[in-house]
């Protein structure tokens, strides 16, 4: 079978989406390769590295204090939770 025969009777709007699909393929795979040599340089520099732990271990604790804040699990004076540990709800409605 002829490959440019087959090429020629496929409906164009398929043809059109192949090429777009290889576009963004091309797209993502620079994209990877700009996205890797970044994280090259980065691995090769020892204090860039502790930087972004550090960075990302503080992330960590602010965003975990938050969601400990934001749920009502603040911390007493004695460092242990002071959420009740138990809810009651009235349904007598009295």
């Amino acid at each position: 079978m002829d490959p440019a025969a087959g090429a020629a009777s496929r409906d164009p709007r398929v043809e059109a989406g192949v090429e777009h699909l290889q576009a963004a393929a091309r797209e993502m795979i620079g994209a990877a390769r700009a996205f890797l040599d970044v994280i090259e340089e980065l691995v090769e520099d020892q204090d860039k590295v502790a930087d972004v732990f550090s960075a990302v271990g503080e992330a960590t604790r602010v965003a975990a204090r938050a969601a400990r804040d934001g749920a009502g699990l603040g911390v007493g004076e004695d460092g242990r939770s002071d959420a009740p540990r138990v809810e009651r709800i009235d349904v007598d409605g009295a």
